[in-house]
């Protein structure tokens, strides 16, 4: 399968880079700086913070799913995710790939935004120690980025694409291991953190898994 990897220089994006080529996928890289790269895959400069769509395109054009790992360098980049998950979306319609696997994090369904001017108090599934602790001190260290994440789920929603969002809690450096716990649409019981390199692994195991299309899942230990 020939996967464009958006963000492939972040602690998620270079384990799919490796882990889709030990796979034997072949990987194009969607990034600020190819230079940045820790390994040779063919790669398109792009910063979608400021994106052209017809530069996005052309690392498209073949293939057969994204895997977008986008992120704010800062919280000045506020807004990076949902705005350039659009920029993405249209690319993606252009160059008629349909599949997208997108990074979230838990408990953005908490998160009110235009879409969803109401969500729920709490996500379900989620025990005492997400609702009261983990998910209040999600929001105050990454800022407004939280609602920006819940923006880019309902920019995929509206899509018409076959999307999925995963959706880890706090990520590790450690191993992939291959053993976590999934829910589909709600929390994790107890599930407190994930490694980025298992992270990665279930965000290629969707590719080959078409019941999670359309789905926003959480996964974690």
């Amino acid at each position: 399968m020939h996967v464009t990897i958006v963000g492939a220089t972040g602690g998620i994006g270079r384990q799919l880079v490796d882990q889709a080529l030990a796979a034997g996928h072949t990987v194009t890289a969607a990034v600020r700086n190819p230079h940045n790269l820790h390994r040779d895959v063919p790669a398109v400069a792009v910063d979608l913070g400021h994106a052209d769509r017809t530069v996005l395109r052309s690392a498209l054009y073949g293939s057969h799913a994204v895997l977008s790992c986008l992120g704010p360098r800062g919280r000045h980049e506020y807004g990076v995710v949902s705005a350039g998950t659009e920029t993405i979306v249209a690319a993606m319609r252009e160059a008629g790939c349909r599949r997208i696997v997108a990074v979230s994090g838990a408990g953005v369904s908490t998160a009110r935004t235009p879409a969803r001017p109401r969500p729920p108090r709490r996500e379900p599934g989620a025990g005492l120690y997400n609702q009261f602790f983990a998910t209040p001190l999600a929001r105050l260290a990454v800022g407004p980025h939280f609602t920006d994440v819940a923006m880019m789920e309902d920019v995929l929603r509206a899509s018409g694409l076959d999307w999925t969002s995963v959706r880890p809690p706090y990520l590790t450096n450690g191993p992939s291991t291959g053993r976590y716990r999934t829910a589909r649409e709600r929390n994790v019981r107890r599930g407190l953190r994930l490694s980025r390199a298992d992270a990665a692994h279930f965000m290629l195991q969707t590719l080959v898994q078409p019941s999670t299309i359309g789905h926003a899942i959480a996964v974690a230990y």
